[in-house]
């Protein structure tokens, strides 16, 4: 008989997976218990409810992500110098790559995630991401604002959520990307050559000056 601790993981297991490929709003809580071999008394008296366990799957990436990130973050501006966006975002590779370790494929699962939650306005993810999360996110966005205090808060918010976007699209689309690159181009891509490949587009496209503010 499987433990509480067994039964727990293969729900979180099961969901992360429905969660990335189908989104949250299609994917069922009964259709998790079918996958994970459990019954829903199981998912509730682990977790509650479907939000509940939303949270949970993303808590195991950005439990590890988060301050991971803040911290290389920080150790880039002991060297103000160097602290441009693309180095910014050049050290976010390191605490991305490490959520490989919490699944295999981590870094593509969490950033599908990720994309989810926004694509489909789960509102409780968003709340959920800043209130837990918040002092570790405000490094990342405070970082940014200083090497590029020409583009107005508003603006930036709206640059960050199409950063978002690409990285997620890039990481979605990285099988079929690197099989047209390697047959066209003979180019053999890992996860780390695709995701510094798009930092220098993303590091552009959030510093370009706004039309006519030059």
């Amino acid at each position: 008989m499987a433990s509480r601790t067994d039964t727990k993981t293969r729900i979180l297991d099961a969901a992360e997976k429905l969660f990335a490929e189908r989104g949250f709003s299609e994917t069922s809580l009964r259709l998790i218990t079918s996958k994970a071999e459990v019954n829903l008394a199981s998912v509730n008296y682990h977790f509650g409810s479907k939000k509940e366990l939303i949270r949970a799957v993303l808590a195991r990436y950005l439990d590890v992500f988060m301050p991971s990130a803040a911290s290389e973050i920080k150790r880039l501006f002991k060297n103000p110098e160097l602290a441009n966006l693309n180095e910014i975002f050049s050290s976010l590779i390191k605490p991305l790559l490490e959520l490989n370790q919490v699944r295999q494929g981590g870094t593509t699962i969490f950033l599908q995630l990720l994309g989810r939650g926004y694509i489909e306005s789960q509102g409780h993810l968003r709340w959920f991401i800043t209130t837990h999360y918040g002092e570790y996110l405000q490094v990342f966005v405070k970082a940014v604002s200083a090497s590029a205090p020409h583009i107005p808060p508003a603006e930036m918010f709206w640059r960050l959520h199409f950063t978002l976007g690409t990285i997620v699209f890039t990481m979605a689309s990285a099988d079929a990307l690197n099989e047209i690159a390697e047959a066209d181009y003979g180019e053999h891509n890992d996860t780390e050559a695709i995701i510094r490949k798009v930092i220098p587009y993303m590091a552009a496209g959030v510093s370009v000056p706004i039309l006519g503010k030059e």
